[in-house]
C-alpha cells in the first residue's frame, strides 16, 4: 500500500492518496474517502482509467498519483454532458479521440417501418441461439479483418463484455445471422442486462448495400418487440454515417453522446 500526502484545500489536513490494491487508489481527507480511482484492461486490450471524486482537487490529486504508475496509452470514457469531468481529464493531459452517439431504437415494426423488410433473394435470417458456431466465428473473424484493414476495429463501439483473450465471439447464443447457402454474410449481437443493447451489427464488405443489415435489424427488433421490449439501445461512432442513417431512418433518436479520451 502506497500513501502520498497532498495539500488539497478540502480541509486543514492533507489529502492522502492511497493505493489500496493493484491499479486501485483512494483519496482520503481526514480519513474520509473523497475519491476513488482504478484502471482495468478492456476486452480489446486497451487500458481504461476511471476516477470518481467529490471535488476537483481530489480528482486532480488522484490523477497526479495514478498516471505516473500506469503505462500509456491510457483511455477513459465520459458522458459528453459532464463538462466538469471532461475538463478534469483534459487538465490531466487527455485529449478527445472519438465520439459515440447513443441511440434509443424503437422496436415496434409499425414505428420502424421494418414490418416489410425482408432479406434479399437467397438470404435467410437464422435467429439468435440457432447459428452454427464455427460459421459464426468465421464470419465474425472475416468482418473484423475487413474493418481492421480499413478504418480499424478500434473505430467500432467499445466492447465492454468480458471474454477470453483472442475469443472474438462473446456468447454465440446472442447472435442472429444472415446466411447464404454456403456461408454466413452478416451478424447482429444483442445483449440484455437491464435493457437490450445492440452491441454489433455488421455485414461482409462484398455483401453490403443489399439490405442485409436492415433485414437483420428488422428480425431482431421484431423479436424484442414480441418479447415486450419497447426500445433497444445502440452506440454509433460519429463518423459512421451509414449506421447513423440506418438507425435514424427507422425512427431511432440520439439520446446522449460519450467521449473517448486518450493520453
Amino acid at each position: 500500500m502506497d500513501t502520498k500526502p497532498f495539500t488539497s484545500g478540502l480541509s486543514e489536513d492533507a489529502v492522502m492518496i492511497t493505493r489500496v490494491a493493484d491499479r486501485q487508489w483512494h483519496a482520503l481527507d481526514d480519513d474520509l474517502v473523497v475519491g476513488r480511482g482504478h484502471a482495468e484492461h478492456r476486452p480489446d486490450g486497451r487500458l481504461f482509467i476511471s476516477i470518481d471524486a467529490w471535488h476537483d482537487a481530489a480528482f486532480d490529486r488522484l490523477a497526479e498519483a495514478m498516471l505516473p504508475e500506469l503505462p500509456t496509452p491510457l483511455y477513459t470514457v465520459v458522458d459528453e454532458a459532464d463538462v466538469e469531468l471532461t475538463a478534469g481529464w483534459q487538465r490531466a493531459g487527455f485529449t478527445i479521440r472519438r465520439r459515440e452517439w447513443e441511440y434509443v431504437v424503437p422496436t415496434d415494426p409499425q414505428v420502424t417501418g421494418l414490418d416489410a423488410a425482408l432479406p434479399p433473394s437467397g438470404v435467410t435470417i437464422v435467429p439468435a441461439g440457432q447459428a452454427d458456431e464455427s460459421l459464426l466465428r468465421e464470419v465474425d473473424r472475416a468482418i473484423r479483418d475487413e474493418v481492421e484493414a480499413t478504418v480499424g476495429w478500434q473505430s467500432m463501439p467499445a466492447e465492454v463484455i468480458p471474454r477470453p483473450e483472442s475469443d472474438t465471439v462473446v456468447d454465440p447464443s446472442k447472435y442472429a445471422v444472415a446466411t447464404a447457402p454456403d456461408r454466413y454474410l452478416g451478424l447482429i449481437r444483442v445483449v440484455t442486462v437491464n435493457r437490450p443493447r445492440i452491441g454489433l451489427l455488421a455485414v461482409r464488405a462484398g455483401e453490403q448495400r443489399r439490405g442485409i443489415a436492415r433485414a437483420l435489424l428488422a428480425h431482431t427488433l421484431g423479436t424484442l418487440h414480441r418479447s415486450g421490449f419497447a426500445a433497444a439501445w445502440a452506440e454509433v461512432h460519429e463518423s459512421n454515417q451509414a449506421a447513423s442513417a440506418l438507425f435514424e431512418g427507422i425512427g431511432a433518436r440520439p439520446m446522449s453522446s460519450n467521449l473517448e479520451l486518450v493520453r
